[in-house]
């Protein structure tokens, strides 16, 4: 059907149909209000004002994993600290996990609150160069769920996008929850004219886990998001004491490298597990400063680096995304 947007939810029965945004499968679609009013079919506005609100952010990353417990949010804020490593280079994380916001535990800023000025809300920040949204600061406590059908998480994606005040920015780099669904759609949809410079998926070596990341990658070319690369976490187990590593999540299939080979997608490197990462994350602190010659760190630095090099070889001018209509 030529009313079917290319990266439309599944089943959408077109933008012209009488069910249009009245289905099941409209559920959760950013658009499901505009399909489903009698008015004509227009772009949503919050895409340009959203482009002039990013247009001072250089380089905008998501990061994405097919499945939970990846260590995900791990990996995007260790990525952030690492790239906030330099005092002149302005770095920002954007939580959209709604419903599991576990950026303000991992970055240190738990009970932390967003405060309102003129221009917008203004991020909470861990340094003078590291600002971070999350819903996670909405919250009264940290232990509240957030229990939101699709449209109210996609509305506070666009408010987050919109009027938060980030100034200016090296990097943006956002963190998603798991899948291809709501939030991803989202935030697909609302970049689109304020160019990404791609995505950087996590997984772990089993295949259990590659198996979803494979779907993330089609996820990616169907929206014509560039793959920044795959990282393999919790590849191997190091000790602290002897430093031998251990294989945890022995790969089955090959691993992620080959993965990344079969689907035509760079592999940027593999993190292995060590235990000092969790007790910096539940304490809130960056890993790659805590113990900077620890082989884990030196391997996320060989990621970080790689990530830097794609995003300064990367021209946004080029990268415009076809918008979710």
């Amino acid at each position: 059907m030529a009313d079917v947007p290319e990266n439309a939810p599944d089943h959408c029965p077109g933008t012209e149909s009488e069910d249009a945004g009245k289905v099941s499968a409209c559920q959760g679609c950013p658009n499901q209000a505009v399909c489903a009013s009698s008015m004509p079919k227009a772009p949503d506005p919050a895409v340009e004002e959203i482009r002039e609100r990013l247009s001072s952010v250089k380089h905008k990353l998501l990061v994405l994993s097919g499945k939970g417990g990846v260590g995900k949010s791990t990996v995007t804020a260790q990525l952030a600290f690492g790239l906030a490593r330099h005092e002149d280079t302005q770095v920002g994380v954007l939580d959209v996990d709604i419903c599991g916001p576990s950026i303000p535990r991992v970055m240190g800023l738990e009970g932390e609150q967003v405060h309102q000025s003129g221009s917008g809300w203004s991020p909470v920040y861990v340094e003078d160069n590291l600002g971070v949204m999350s819903v996670g600061f909405l919250l009264a406590s940290p232990d509240d769920a957030v229990i939101w059908r699709g449209p109210k998480k996609n509305g506070l994606i666009k408010q987050f996008l919109r009027d938060v005040d980030w100034g200016e920015l090296d990097y943006l780099v956002v963190d998603t929850p798991p899948g291809t669904s709501d939030e991803h759609l989202s935030i697909v949809q609302y970049l689109s004219s304020a160019g990404l410079d791609g995505a950087v998926l996590v997984t772990t070596p089993q295949e259990v886990s590659l198996l979803d990341v494979r779907k993330e990658i089609n996820f990616c070319k169907k929206v014509h998001l560039p793959v920044v690369g795959v990282v393999e976490n919790m590849s191997g187990f190091i000790c602290p004491s002897c430093q031998k590593e251990s294989e945890i999540f022995p790969p089955t299939t090959g691993g992620a490298e080959k993965m990344a080979a079969d689907m035509g997608v760079p592999f940027l490197g593999r993190l292995p597990l060590d235990p000092r990462i969790g007790k910096c994350c539940d304490e809130g602190k960056s890993f790659l400063s805590v113990e900077p010659e620890s082989p884990a760190a030196k391997a996320y630095k060989e990621v970080i680096q790689r990530v830097e090099e794609f995003c300064s070889s990367h021209s946004n001018k080029g990268n415009i995304l076809n918008p979710v209509e």
